[in-house]
């Protein structure tokens, strides 16, 4: 999508749909800001709560105006009027997001499921999935209706159900994105005392479910897997009680329980000692997939329990910085890690980049997992569009795990997408985190059904 010469003299129009969402619109728009390649860019705000939007707007325009207003923003809670004319679309959108993931961790545990988490895998992860494909496949039939030329950048979670729903179900040119290989490389970076800079890795799998198959010094051509090999050899991850007990501790406290979340590992230690391949993601997300999660992990902090609390002590602050009763400078902050903005600058002047993990369907890219899928590989991107990079087969039988999931998927997108709620029970009965009693399963899915009716595709 290079611009062509009706579009030289401006920057893309960007729509950011759901920006009253705490952990997306406020990183979003100072990427968008931050980034040089979209300076000049239009960056439309949009969400269906105009309270929500308000206190987007008004953050946006103070960090625009303290950065010198290298961006143009505008807001609507119209769709028409906030889609109209986009070049890109970016979206995170949920509704009812804290009390709905309560709901679905809380009341398959209950019944006997041994999720750790309840987001993107697990019983809860197939209830999770039906509300954001509903939401999602809602948006997208507004894009084709106001910008059907549109390239649409999702990173709404269950990523992997929601992207599938979006190429089976639409016409949006699409591509999904997630952070967590970079999140991976940060803690990599700090675990070897090596500046980010100084690493190169590439990583393939399933979102959440991606493994390094390859890690080295950039300057020197290094393979660290050795060196991390060698660390993964110490007692500390053999995670002995001390240091399950400081962990405990410590996650009640706000200001480092996200710290404890990425850093007590012990199901990634699992994993990168009996496989040999270290995993891109932290316990809560990798545990979504396997049945030994529990086990391995034992006690782990519940990300539900804490998240919501972080959103609101950001939203608290997003709310005074935009009304100017915040002395901590956000303007100065830098552009995430997240690659949004990277794709969107390489489309739009043909520069092209290197992408460490897009979402797409697979096209051979990992040849041991099925046609169609949606798999995690690096890519590179210009105006062209996204082309992904063929990568090795899968390890086995990291790649069983994988294909259990993506069988799930397909069962969940085609509940979704027909309204009928017979194959989201097959997939709640057959997750590997679900009880083993049908019974129990039927008890699961049966209260949350009801519990949650209204917000479901049927």
């Amino acid at each position: 999508m290079a611009a062509d010469s009706t579009s030289t003299d401006r920057g893309p129009r960007i729509c950011l749909i759901g920006a009253g969402g705490m952990s997306f619109g406020p990183v979003m728009t100072l990427d968008a800001i931050k980034t040089r390649r979209t300076r000049g860019a239009t960056m439309v705000l949009h969400d269906i709560s105009a309270e929500r939007l308000e206190v987007a707007v008004r953050y946006a325009n103070r960090i625009n105006e303290r950065n010198g207003c290298p961006i143009t923003i505008e807001a609507s809670t119209d769709p028409a009027e906030a889609m109209t004319g986009a070049d890109f679309c970016l979206t995170s959108a949920e509704v009812g997001r804290w009390p709905r993931w309560i709901e679905d961790y809380e009341i398959p545990r209950r019944h006997g499921a041994t999720q750790i988490t309840g987001e993107n895998g697990g019983p809860g992860g197939v209830f999770h999935s039906l509300r954001s494909i509903r939401t999602m496949l809602g948006i997208c039939a507004d894009i084709e209706r106001h910008c059907p030329d549109t390239f649409l950048i999702n990173l709404t979670n269950p990523l992997s159900r929601v992207a599938l729903a979006i190429n089976t179900a639409s016409s949006v040119r699409n591509v999904s994105m997630c952070h967590e290989f970079a999140g991976g490389l940060a803690r990599i970076a700090g675990l070897l005392r090596l500046p980010k800079s100084k690493i190169s890795a590439k990583a393939s799998g399933i979102n959440h479910f991606t493994f390094y198959t390859e890690i080295r010094r950039s300057d020197t051509g290094e393979d660290l897997y050795p060196r991390l090999r060698r660390l993964w050899q110490r007692r500390y991850f053999d995670y002995p009680t001390p240091v399950t007990k400081a962990a405990r501790q410590l996650v009640r406290i706000p200001v480092v329980q996200v710290a404890v979340e990425q850093m007590y590992a012990p199901l990634v230690s699992y994993m990168f000692r009996e496989y040999g391949l270290l995993p891109c993601s932290v316990d809560s997300h990798i545990g979504e997939y396997v049945p030994f999660a529990e086990e391995v992990a034992g006690w782990h902090p519940v990300p539900v329990y804490f998240h919501q609390g972080l959103s609101n002590q950001l939203e608290g602050l997003v709310t005074r910085y935009g009304e100017g009763r915040s002395r901590v400078p956000l303007h100065r902050a830098g552009r995430s890690a997240e690659e949004v903005f990277p794709i969107i600058g390489a489309m739009w002047t043909d520069e092209p980049r290197s992408l460490n993990a897009v979402n797409v369907p697979n096209r051979g890219y990992v040849p041991n997992l099925p046609e169609g899928a949606i798999v995690e590989v690096p890519a590179t991107v210009d105006g062209t569009g996204i082309t992904p990079t063929t990568m090795p087969p899968i390890l086995e039988p990291l790649a069983e795990f994988m294909r259990t999931q993506i069988e799930l998927q397909e069962l969940v997108v085609r509940s979704a997408l027909t309204g009928d709620p017979a194959p989201a029970f097959e997939a709640l009965r057959r997750d590997p985190l679900s009880p083993s009693d049908e019974t129990a399963c039927r008890a699961i899915f049966d209260e949350l059904r009801g519990t949650q009716a209204g917000v479901l595709p049927f």
